[in-house]
């Protein structure tokens, strides 16, 4: 019976999990068993936060526009809930980047708010 020689399938095995963990520290990116362990950590790690970024932003953005409208004497909650009532359909990334860079227009929808 012939000889299977795997050489070729295990070193480009090898090789690809050693390329993700190009530029993690020590051994990490040197030694292919701990490479592996820390490869399918981090891959694990950029699902997850992928997921938290999302979130994230969405307490950053909404941070931002009750600093503003605290400004104007009404609270987050009220304002979103009067900007739902009065059916203006904006998110609040944009809110956020208006609050920020755009003052007047902001304004005029806290003016019409109210």
């Amino acid at each position: 019976m012939t000889r299977v020689k795997r050489g070729n399938v295990a070193h480009n095995r090898r090789k690809k999990i050693l390329k993700l963990a190009k530029g993690f520290r020590g051994s990490h990116s040197k030694l292919f068993r701990i490479a592996k362990q820390q490869v399918f950590k981090s891959l694990k790690y950029s699902y997850t936060d992928r997921k938290n970024k999302k979130i994230y932003y969405r307490r950053l953005w909404i941070i931002r526009i009750n600093a503003y409208v605290r400004m104007h004497d009404i609270n987050y909650s009220k304002f979103m809930s009067n900007i739902k009532k009065s059916k203006i359909a904006i998110n609040r990334k944009m809110l956020a980047q208006l609050a920020i860079f755009d003052n007047e227009s902001f304004n005029s929808i806290l003016n019409y708010i109210k």
